[in-house]
């Protein structure tokens, strides 16, 4: 059985080595026989404010409806970014506020504090570039973009397991440094993880 893989570059910068991650990852899991489409949020035209929150629902823009429909049409979620400030691009936060959405994602229980997670089913990887090594991420910071991306929003919707990848040191990095990194990501592809 073929599977299903919907890899997602948040990165805001077309040019970014993160671009060089997705396509190594994208090649090794076709190689492996899976299906892969993708979405490359910087190209998609939309509004990241979510400006009223839930009080009022604005309509989700022709490439979000696109986007939906691959995320619901994969059985696996790559993620690929990286980290600013110790968290997620503001394209990427303003994808997610704008796409996972209750009704959508998640639904709230009538008169609970309880929630049905809507993405059940799916599994994730999670890919993210950093400036320093992924332990002090980890250790020093508490790794906010993690426990953002992995538990407040995919674990929230019902998507498990999550993996987590680091691919660091990303700054100052030569091209033998970075080779082994495209490694990585490929052997993730191969693997379909």
């Amino acid at each position: 059985m073929t599977k299903k893989i919907a890899v997602i570059n948040g990165h805001p910068n077309s040019e970014a080595f993160n671009v060089a991650i997705a396509q190594a990852y994208i090649e090794a899991a076709r190689a492996s026989g899976a299906e892969v489409r993708v979405i490359t949020v910087a190209d998609l035209d939309f509004n990241p404010n979510l400006q009223y929150g839930y009080r009022k629902r604005m309509e989700l823009e022709p490439d979000l409806l696109s986007a939906w429909e691959t995320i619901c049409w994969a059985e696996h979620l790559v993620w690929i970014h990286p980290v600013w400030w110790g968290g997620l691009p503001a394209i990427t936060k303003g994808f997610i506020d704008r796409l996972f959405l209750p009704g959508m994602a998640f639904r709230y229980r009538d008169n609970s504090v309880w929630w049905d997670k809507l993405l059940k089913g799916k599994s994730a990887r999670i890919i993210t570039t950093l400036d320093q090594p992924g332990w002090a991420y980890r250790l020093l910071f508490g790794r906010p973009s993690v426990n953002q991306l992995k538990r407040s929003v995919l674990q929230f919707c019902g998507v498990t397991p999550v993996g987590i990848t680091y691919l660091s040191v990303i700054r100052n990095s030569d091209e033998r440094s970075r080779q082994k990194l495209l490694d990585k990501a490929k052997r993730l592809g191969a693997g379909l993880k």
